[in-house]
């Protein structure tokens, strides 16, 4: 894993945030299992329902290239234009979205910078997940 990478490439994803509502800016990078990553920003919309989020973007590019198994992924989010100062767990749905891509040892970083970041595995932040194991 590139966790190094991983983090600087989701923190320099958040400066394409479009994120006029909630000014919360989020970027993402997700590294596949051939070692390739794809970035992702949060992108808002008037249509609050239209939204989505960094993780999502970041998986759903990776996923229209070919790949789909993601091995780690990156999340760092804060105040626009301001450094993070808090960690930006992924939502329920980016969760579900994770777990239908990457095993459950997947690491999930959160981070606020290079040196401040922790680090859970999937299953840890989805315990019982519904996945496609479930309708075989």
């Amino acid at each position: 894993m590139k966790k190094d990478e991983l983090i600087r490439l989701a923190l320099k994803a958040r400066e394409n945030s479009y994120c006029p509502y909630s000014s919360y800016a989020v970027g993402a990078a997700v590294e596949c299992e051939d070692g390739t990553i794809y970035t992702g920003c949060n992108i808002e919309n008037a249509s609050y329902g239209a939204t989505v989020c960094a993780e999502r973007t970041a998986i759903f590019k990776a996923v229209s290239e070919g790949k789909k198994e993601i091995k780690a992924i990156a999340i760092a989010g804060g105040k626009r234009g301001e450094e993070p100062d808090g960690y930006a767990f992924p939502c329920g749905m980016c969760r579900q979205v994770l777990n239908e891509f990457a095993m459950g040892d997947a690491p999930v970083i959160v981070a606020k910078s290079q040196e401040d970041y922790k680090e859970y595995a999937l299953k840890d932040l989805l315990p019982e997940a519904f996945g496609p194991n479930n309708l075989a």
